[in-house]
């Protein structure tokens, strides 16, 4: 008796030429009918579905040399626990083998996460979703953002990876309500990620030989500019970005680019002190959005200590 497993996550009739080898040769039983049993089906399979016992399936496996139980995707661990209990108290019934029909490979749950999302923007999904626009999600991916940052900070990877999971339902949520108006999905925005990454690559893909990280980040950058076509080292910031990191972000562009435009010195109390301030702190490694942040946490706790004297 072969108890046959397949993973939900990949097309139905992607077996292993092993899997592909039994369910030709013998019958095949299964709880409900699935896309699985249409590709078995099609190939040639002989296929039952529904209302079979153990003692059925025991039975087709003695009188054919085996038969295959195709495991249900929605379970039914029941039938192939009566079958195991039975095949222990009586062992001469039937042998049992595990066969792996397929298994997921790795990101397959990125798979049904995109699934999970067209069923909810379907239009029997949930309405909250489908009213959605960017423009209204926007606050929503960057209250995201910033809670993943948290976590960064916390050093709890498992609140990274819930907080990241919650980053992702926004990249899904935008990509399935783009697809139900007919512009890109997910694929194209996956698809778009992978020649970026194998174009700004070339040490990796194409053998390009580097001598350390700096050369790989200024290759990381002509690449950039020549895709972009941009003529200054300021094309392409993103402007709404926090002012703190706007400012530090291009100080470092202009440090790269090789410009030397002077920055105020910090002595001053207004916008151009401020300026100079986070320009001192660049050159000393710091980082002055971290900083004003951790300054800001500590005065944070010293006036909630405050409040309870």
């Amino acid at each position: 008796m072969v108890l046959l497993v397949t993973s939900p996550r990949l097309p139905a009739g992607l077996l292993t030429a092993e899997a592909w080898d039994v369910v030709r040769a013998f019958p095949v039983y299964t709880a409900a009918d699935s896309a699985q049993v249409t590709a078995l089906r099609f190939a040639g399979a002989v296929v039952s579905v529904g209302g079979s016992s153990a003692e059925e399936l025991l039975a087709a496996a003695r009188e054919h040399g085996t038969a295959v139980w195709l495991a249900s995707p929605d379970g039914d661990q029941d039938l192939a626990r009566a079958i195991g209990m039975r095949v222990a108290r009586q062992p001469d019934l039937a042998e049992l083998e595990l066969l792996y029909g397929s298994w997921d490979p790795p990101g397959a749950r990125l798979l049904e996460a995109v699934d999970v999302m067209a069923r909810l923007v379907a239009p029997d999904g949930d309405p909250w979703k489908r009213a959605q626009t960017p423009r209204s999600l926007a606050p929503y991916l960057l209250e995201e953002a910033y809670e993943a940052y948290d976590a960064i900070l916390s050093g709890d990877p498992d609140a990274l990876r819930e907080e990241l999971g919650d980053v992702l339902l926004q990249v899904v949520l935008h990509a399935g309500l783009s697809e139900n108006a007919g512009g890109w999905n997910i694929d194209d925005v996956a698809g778009g990620l992978v020649e970026k990454l194998i174009r700004r690559n070339p040490h990796v893909f194409a053998g390009l030989p580097v001598e350390g990280i700096d050369e790989i980040t200024a290759n990381w950058e002509q690449i950039k500019k020549a895709e972009k076509s941009r003529k200054s080292a300021f094309d392409g910031m993103v402007l709404a970005q926090p002012a703190l990191s706007l400012a530090a972000k291009a100080l470092q562009r202009a440090e790269r680019a090789g410009l030397a435009e002077p920055v105020p010195a910090p002595s001053t109390v207004d916008g151009d002190g401020l300026l100079g301030i986070v320009a001192l702190l660049r050159e000393q490694g710091a980082d002055a959005e971290a900083l004003l942040r951790e300054a800001t946490l500590r005065w944070i706790d010293r006036a909630r200590a405050a409040e309870t004297d």
